[in-house]
C-alpha cells in the first residue's frame, strides 16, 4: 500500500513536470494550470471513487495515449488523458458534430468540458461538443489555444 502511495506520488511528480516542460516552464501557465486543474481532477476522483456517472466535469490533463478513432456509430476521435492527480480519462470527441483535433500528440496538454461516465479505468469524457438539438450541456476541448466544440 505505501509503495503504490509512493509509485502515485512520483507518477503526479512526472506528469506535472512534463506539462511544465511543454508549457516552456511559463509561471502563469503553472498557476493556472496548478488552480485549474485542481478543480477538475477533484469533480472527477469524486465521480469515480463514487461510481457516478452523467455529470458534467471540466478539467485538464496531459494526453498518454491516442487510440484509433472509432467508427461504429458516430465518429469518436479517442484519446487518453492523464490528470495531474494521476487518474486517467478515456476522451470521447464526435468529430461529426467538432472539428477533429488535427496534430494531436502524447504529451500535449488539452483541457475538456464534458459529461462524465464511469469505469473501471477511471472513466470516460463525452459530450465535448455542441448538442445540435440544444437538449444537453454544450462541451468543449481545447488545444494549443484553439476551442473544439
Amino acid at each position: 500500500m505505501v509503495e503504490t502511495l509512493r509509485m502515485k506520488r512520483i507518477h503526479n511528480v512526472a506528469v506535472v513536470v512534463c506539462a511544465l516542460i511543454s508549457a516552456g516552464c511559463n509561471s502563469s501557465v503553472w498557476s493556472s494550470r496548478q488552480n485549474g486543474s485542481a478543480a477538475g481532477d477533484s469533480q472527477v476522483a469524486r465521480a469515480f471513487e463514487n461510481g457516478t456517472s452523467d455529470v458534467q466535469v471540466e478539467g485538464e490533463g496531459v494526453v498518454t495515449r491516442i487510440l484509433a478513432d472509432d467508427l461504429s456509430g458516430g465518429r469518436h476521435q479517442r484519446f487518453i488523458v492523464s490528470l495531474a492527480s494521476g487518474q486517467t480519462v478515456l476522451v470521447l470527441h464526435n468529430i461529426d458534430l467538432a472539428a477533429r483535433i488535427d496534430g494531436l500528440q502524447t504529451g500535449d496538454s488539452v483541457s475538456f468540458y464534458g459529461e462524465y461516465v464511469w469505469n473501471e479505468q477511471g472513466g470516460k469524457v463525452h459530450w465535448t461538443h455542441h448538442d445540435p438539438q440544444g437538449r444537453h450541456v454544450a462541451g468543449w476541448l481545447k488545444h494549443n489555444g484553439r476551442t473544439y466544440q
